[in-house]
């Protein structure tokens, strides 16, 4: 009997698939492996091996990770048959699983020269036609169990995928050369969005949380629970390029009371005055893409500021960061469209605000809320090693919203949680203001 001890939550009940379902859900998996490995077509081999911090992984990594997942989770447990293409792989690729075994260390990553980028695209093949195996004829005692491990790995795999292209800018953005990870990204023209509106939110108690009847989501953006907020004022936009402009010549970056104080010392020690990939030359601004050095679009939403910067510019701006539950009761009013990753642009575009409703809540940029990233009410972690996937860090993070330009469209959700220490900005990571009424 393969072991149980990977326990997902049965709290949302996934119907027995049928014959045509089981190849949907084939053919689905290799979609969602197929585009990671489509986003890695540009890179030089000499590229997926490098790690330019200790938060960044190399792309290779990253490529053998995710296979890691679908064999730790779903292969062995549930695939009598089945033999690993390497054993030292378990460990090798285990990012933070304590109770699977002995992660290797996350700042060594970069040293791994061996297995080869070759012998990890084997390793993804090995894993891959184990996995059509499995699905085209999988034991039915372990059906709900094993899709449902199945669409949190490719969930998982999509994390990685905005995780890889973050990455790659920023290895890219470490070489003297700057060189492109495409040359033919484009950047569409748009008007300039406008003066900054506000909507108003009247007081109450709101619904905030995911409702797992109703689809995949997160352990953690549940479960369903109530908030009572005051009226608040929230951006029809984030806050654009130009205008973070505004705040940096304004001295925004030397004036100490704009600064909570674990933020002031550390841009006194990191020497920060503007955005990452920021950098003045002659004729203005400009700013490091993954098409390459470009100049500043003071009309596009402003990226790569940590949530200290972020902060520091709402306090500038009279304002202040909302938290997650108003964003999250203001994205029910908005689409769920925007630049994702899908349209190829691969950075924040400038979009016109829209009159009734917020715009840009979804894509472009991750927005900090001024939200610490805690358990929701009612929250419990699951059993068993997937347990640790978002419970174990809920200390020291901060919650943003919306996804960004890297982010796959289909992986997010209004209520969908992602979480970065306060000092983070190599995200794709912005923000709108809030304010009282």
């Amino acid at each position: 009997m393969p072991p149980l001890a990977y326990q997902l939550d049965r709290t949302r009940q996934l119907h027995t698939p049928d014959t045509q379902h089981l190849k949907e859900w084939l053919r689905r998996y290799q979609r969602v492996r197929q585009a990671s490995e489509r986003l890695c077509q540009p890179l030089c081999t000499e590229d997926y091996v490098i790690q330019s911090m200790d938060d960044v992984s190399p792309p290779k990594w990253h490529l053998a990770h995710v296979t890691w997942f679908f064999e730790a989770f779903i292969l062995v447990p549930f695939q009598p048959r089945y033999r690993p293409l390497d054993p030292v792989y378990d460990f090798l690729f285990n990012s933070y699983y304590e109770t699977h075994g002995v992660p290797f260390p996350r700042p060594s990553r970069g040293t791994l020269s061996r297995p080869t980028v070759a012998d990890v695209y084997r390793f993804r093949a090995h894993v891959d036609d184990a996995m059509a195996e499995l699905l085209e004829a999988p034991p039915r005692e372990y059906l709900g169990e094993i899709f449902r491990r199945l669409e949190l790995g490719l969930h998982h795999e999509q994390q990685h995928q905005e995780l890889l292209l973050m990455d790659i800018k920023h290895i890219l953005a470490q070489n003297p050369l700057l060189p492109a990870y495409r040359e033919d990204l484009s950047v569409p023209g748009c008007e300039p969005p406008g003066e900054l509106g506000w909507l108003v939110h009247d007081a109450g108690v709101r619904t905030v949380g995911h409702d797992f009847q109703t689809g995949f989501a997160y352990d953690n953006e549940g479960p369903v629970h109530r908030q009572f907020l005051e009226t608040f004022q929230l951006a029809k936009r984030p806050v654009t390029n130009g205008e973070f402009l505004a705040f940096i010549e304004d001295g925004g970056y030397t004036r100490a009371e704009l600064w909570l104080a674990e933020g002031w010392q550390l841009i006194g020690q990191a020497g920060w005055q503007a955005p990452l990939y920021w950098v003045k030359r002659d004729d203005g601004w400009h700013h490091f893409t993954l098409g390459g050095m470009r100049p500043v679009d003071i009309h596009a939403p402003v990226a790569h500021v940590s949530f200290y910067e972020a902060d520091a510019y709402a306090r500038w701006a009279n304002a202040r960061l909302p938290s997650e539950a108003e964003w999250e009761v203001a994205a029910h009013e908005a689409s769920l469209v925007g630049n994702f990753v899908e349209d190829d642009h691969l950075q924040p575009v400038a979009s016109p605000s829209q009159s009734c409703a917020a715009s840009q809540m979804f894509g472009d940029v991750w927005e900090w809320t001024g939200s610490a990233y805690r358990p929701y009410p009612g929250f419990r972690t699951l059993p068993g090693t997937l347990g640790e996937y978002n419970g174990k860090f809920m200390s020291g993070q901060m919650v943003l919203r919306g996804g960004c330009c890297a982010t796959p469209a289909e992986h997010i959700r209004r209520s969908y949680r992602n979480f970065f220490p306060p000092h983070a900005r190599w995200a794709f990571s912005g923000f709108r203001l809030a304010r009282e009424a």
